[in-house]
């Protein structure tokens, strides 16, 4: 059962993750400022584009592996990619402008991924029943 929510938490986290890359791409502006920070581009949003692309590869590449009902890689990747949100909060908190509100997102993703990445690293794969 742990392995199925955390499948499934991996599966939202990938999706979310596809979406998000997708909104700088579609919406920059917007993106940016549901990121939690203010990035004026002039119109030259190539960073945002950038930063779009990673995303949409991170989360076709988690929802690949849950997929392929790979436990062990989904939950590197969940932990692994913990780095990314931790460093995004710690991001939106150094700007003056921000609080613990803007940086909320971030704080659940941290929790999210390293919570369910130990979950599917240390639990024992299930065997079927004949």
């Amino acid at each position: 059962m742990t392995t199925k929510i955390s499948y499934a938490i991996a599966l939202l986290v990938g999706l979310g993750m596809i979406f998000l890359g997708a909104r700088f791409f579609f919406s920059p502006e917007v993106a940016t400022a549901g990121y939690g920070i203010h990035f004026n581009a002039n119109g030259d949003y190539s960073f945002h584009y950038i930063k779009g692309i990673r995303d949409i590869f991170s989360g076709i590449l988690l929802c690949a592996f849950v997929f392929l009902n790979e436990r062990r890689a989904v939950g590197v990747t969940l932990l692994s990619g913990s780095i990314i949100s931790f460093t995004d909060m710690l991001i939106v908190l150094s700007k003056s402008y921000n609080g613990v509100v803007q940086a909320m997102p971030h704080i659940v993703a941290t929790i999210l991924l390293v919570v369910f990445g130990i979950l599917l690293l240390t639990t024992k794969p299930q065997k079927k029943a004949l």
